[in-house]
């Protein structure tokens, strides 16, 4: 039975949670004005997109490319975004939202919402997990990344900085906590033997979208195991990115 106490709880997990997850838009914002996009262009991205690693791969990749791979950008950004989705499939079942709400749920439909929503034991604190949290990265996240893009624009020539590498190092700090089990790390291997082939021969943004979709055949193949992809009861999702 929900008491004023678990809901306590789930409140103020959320809103650390809110806060922890918050601070890594500085990074975007930095990132996002040393890839060419304006103060207005990263907000929006922030705003609209927020889901962290689709934002990251997005501008990588616009930062390599220029505006020629906007395509590319769009697309990778894209299939790094599909997991949201299918953490509706668990969110939906205690939600039970309609209308405008549903449209506000499903825009902070993220890692921290889904997990600390799941995280609760009783429907009621469940959606006040999902709420409270995917609000307060909202607010946080869009905060940090406005303090980021300023701070960036006050840095003057990326490269003196070495903030045009850094969206690889971004990557590369997104991918390590992944990289638990036999699979993963085969998936890494393929993965940087693709990129590293693609690279020299096709425009900036096609090799990431070939890994990811390496990583998809391989996710899709049977395994014979039937363990949730969901599973978490510590506010934290299996190989959850550390950004929304």
């Amino acid at each position: 039975m929900t008491t004023s106490a678990t809901r306590t709880a789930a409140i103020r997990q959320s809103w650390t949670v809110g806060v922890a997850t918050g601070a890594y838009g500085i990074s975007f914002g930095a990132l996002s004005v040393a890839a060419g996009l304006d103060i207005w262009q990263t907000q929006a991205l922030s705003a609209l997109m927020f889901t962290g690693g689709s934002q990251f791969a997005f501008v990588g990749i616009i930062g390599a490319g220029g505006l020629a791979s906007a395509g590319a950008a769009i697309a990778t950004a894209a299939l790094l975004g599909l997991r949201n989705g299918l953490y509706a499939l668990q969110t939906s079942r205690f939600l039970g939202v309609r209308g405008i709400r549903r449209l506000a749920a499903a825009q902070i439909t993220i890692d921290e919402s889904t997990a600390v929503g799941i995280a609760q034991k009783e429907p009621a604190d469940q959606r006040a997990g999902f709420w409270h949290t995917g609000i307060a990265v909202f607010l946080f996240w869009n905060l940090a990344t406005l303090i980021g893009s300023l701070v960036g624009n006050t840095l003057g020539d990326p490269r003196r900085w070495g903030l045009d590498a850094a969206a690889a190092a971004a990557f590369c700090a997104l991918l390590w906590p992944r990289l638990a089990s036999v699979d993963a790390r085969l998936v890494a291997i393929g993965a940087f033997l693709i990129a590293g082939i693609a690279a020299p021969r096709v425009p900036p943004g096609i090799p990431v979208i070939l890994t990811v979709l390496a990583a998809v055949v391989v996710g899709l193949r049977p395994t014979g195991r039937h363990e949730s992809p969901l599973e978490g009861g510590d506010g934290h999702l299996p190989g959850e990115d550390p950004v929304p």
